[in-house]
């Protein structure tokens, strides 16, 4: 397993400006009713030292109940979207990607902190999922989850895509600092109540941290193992691009369990055996995830990478707490 050694003690400014994102994908359930009950009543949002925004991000998509309507609004934040003048032709989820851009991550109206609710068919248990690792906050926040909220039936794993600011297609790309809750397994369009208690318990303990965070209360570094993204993997497909074989039963719902050189991947309709041919372990994500049939994504191979992450503290906490007055 790979170690990597990131920089000397951080400070970071406090968070006052918390927005919490549900229905980025109109049928992932968890996300969308507790964005919608936290609309009719925030009060549970409500801490010492901020009160966070929910945010129906795709309603067109909530009410048909459907991940997206023209593009997957997830992939919608790039720079050339977010920049580039409105067309009578633009997708619906270009023109919304660039409403929540001007509202929540441009100044003045910079959100300091987003944290955005979805749901996958795969079982990921609580993925901490975050596209770069600049945030030194965004990792400590992770950390706390990880050791506050983590249970064995559901266990919490940090999952790092790791993309340059500038290649940064999803919703995390606005805010100055975000993470993303990625909870499985739950069919599309339903809502599994053991899933949204924990969702639910997740967003609060975010919640809870940002705010002790705020009033003072000093992060030490850690260690911590991260599942960085190499590469995805498509299905086999026939010479018409039809799909020639499905996951392997064994590699079914084994998410984050190593898969060595030779372990079975795919089962071919007439029974045959394709196997991995890397050259060394890897840790399979998003196995089987229905959303990514489209994207020609089987699922996600990573990399186990241990961060030495610093410690954190707010600065300038006297004028935050002088303002709070």
């Amino acid at each position: 397993m790979k170690k990597e050694i990131m920089s000397s003690p951080v400070q970071c400014s406090p968070i006052s400006r918390v927005v919490i994102f549900g229905g980025t994908h109109g049928n992932e359930m968890s996300g969308v009713t507790l964005a919608k009950h936290w609309l009719k009543d925030p009060s549970e949002l409500r801490r010492k030292t901020f009160m966070a925004e929910p945010c129906l991000a795709n309603p067109l998509a909530v009410g048909k109940c459907v991940r997206y309507i023209d593009s997957d609004l997830n992939r919608c934040f790039s720079e050339e979207v977010l920049r580039s003048a409105e067309s009578e032709s633009d997708p619906y989820e270009f023109i919304r990607a660039r409403e929540l851009n001007q509202k929540y991550g441009t100044w003045p109206q910079l959100y300091d902190f987003s944290l955005d609710l979805h749901n996958t068919t795969s079982n990921m248990g609580a993925t901490l999922l975050q596209c770069s690792r600049d945030s030194t906050l965004s990792l400590h926040l992770a950390n706390y989850l990880k050791n506050s909220c983590e249970t064995q039936s559901m266990p919490c794993y940090n999952f790092l895509i790791d993309v340059p600011k500038k290649d940064n297609i999803y919703l995390q790309n606005i805010g100055k600092h975000s993470l993303c809750l990625e909870l499985g397994p739950q069919p599309q369009g339903v809502t599994r109540a053991d899933v949204l208690s924990r969702m639910r318990e997740l967003v609060n303990c975010s919640l809870d941290f940002l705010d002790l965070f705020n009033q003072g209360k000093e992060f030490p570094e850690f260690e911590t193992d991260v599942y960085r993204v190499l590469s995805r993997v498509d299905y086999p497909r026939d010479s018409t691009g039809e799909i020639s074989a499905v996951i392997y039963s064994g590699l079914q719902d084994k998410d984050y369990v190593p898969l060595k050189p030779g372990d079975p991947i795919f089962t071919t309709l007439t029974r045959e055996d394709l196997l991995y041919d890397g050259e060394k372990v890897v840790y399979p994500t998003f196995i089987n995830e229905a959303a990514y049939y489209e994207k020609k994504v089987a699922f996600i191979l990573t990399e186990k990478v241990s961060f030495k992450v610093p410690a954190l503290k707010v600065e300038n906490l006297s004028n935050f707490i002088e303002n709070q007055k």
